[in-house]
């Protein structure tokens, strides 16, 4: 699903969402990642939900966000209250989503120039 006809400046974004791939701007990753209005980061060691733990509220802290949001691969997944915790006991408000829905938060909070941070779930290969 494409999301963005047009390119904005400024941030990073989204422009399309697949089952096994996003794509940033013009780049199509496909394992899961971090997201933020002025930096990506690839790689990110996770591939489910359920497996989400305090080191990984650790990483997506260090990006200093003021509202994370959590795409969980094609259907909306909760993880564990542990990790939702993490986030919310710093007054750090957390929503969890599919990838598609993820991805337009994302682009929409980030175009209002909000500092959030996303959290891309791919499955593996």
């Amino acid at each position: 699903m494409d999301l963005s006809l047009e390119r904005p400046e400024g941030y990073l974004y989204v422009r399309r969402v697949a089952a096994h791939g996003i794509t940033l701007i013009d780049r199509e990753l496909t394992s899961s990642f971090l997201l933020a209005p002025d930096r990506a980061i690839e790689n990110w060691p996770v591939t489910a939900a359920e497996t989400l733990d305090a080191g990984h509220v650790e990483a997506l802290l260090a990006l200093n966000p003021e509202l994370v949001v959590l795409g969980t691969g094609a259907r909306q997944t909760f993880p564990a209250a542990a990790f939702m915790a993490g986030f919310l006991r710093r007054n750090i408000g957390i929503e969890v989503m599919d990838n598609a829905a993820a991805a337009r938060t994302y682009n929409l909070l980030a175009d209002e120039g909000r500092r959030v941070v996303a959290a891309f779930i791919l499955p593996p290969g």
